[in-house]
């Protein structure tokens, strides 16, 4: 059995900056949960996303969610995505098979250009009365990098692929 290639240094800044896409709107997003202002009243924030309440929990773990997704790309250009590490039981030390890292990172792909390429046009859609002041625009902002997220990993795992097939 071969050893691959090494990930190419664009490959590897790709899936770095992929992972990065999703801390902008985290952020925001956890700045909503402990109560910060966001752009929204707060009877807004209590009547459409429970905050304070159960609605915080769940944005928080919205945004962890999403950048541990966002993380996993790293996989694609790192050797723990070509090896699993032997901390993870029964299957730890094993090598992934290709396909096993580029059938779900493709399908991914394919899914966050298709959820996040409308954001593109954040500003041709009319100000949303909920949002105070400024923030339709910071908002906006701060969810574009989202939309290069897909096109990165799409990227990243072409890369993958061709280093291992």
């Amino acid at each position: 059995m071969t050893t691959p290639a090494p990930a190419p240094r664009w490959a590897i800044r790709a899936a770095h900056a992929a992972a990065l896409t999703a801390v902008p709107s985290g952020l925001w997003r956890i700045a909503m949960a402990l109560g910060l202002p966001v752009g929204y009243s707060d009877e807004v924030l209590r009547e459409s996303f429970h905050i304070p309440g159960w609605g915080a929990a769940y944005v928080v773990g919205l945004s962890v969610a999403t950048e541990a997704f966002a993380l996993l790309t790293l996989g694609l250009v790192q050797p723990w995505g070509e090896v699993v590490p032997r901390w993870i039981p029964v299957i730890g030390g094993r090598r992934v098979h290709p396909l096993a890292a580029v059938v779900p990172a493709a399908v991914g792909a394919l899914a966050l250009v298709l959820l996040w390429t409308d954001l593109l046009f954040w500003w041709s859609v009319d100000e949303k009365p909920a949002m105070l002041g400024p923030w339709h625009t910071i908002v906006g902002i701060l969810y574009q990098p989202l939309v290069l997220w897909g096109p990165l990993l799409a990227a990243v795992t072409v890369s993958y692929y061709r280093r291992h097939r």
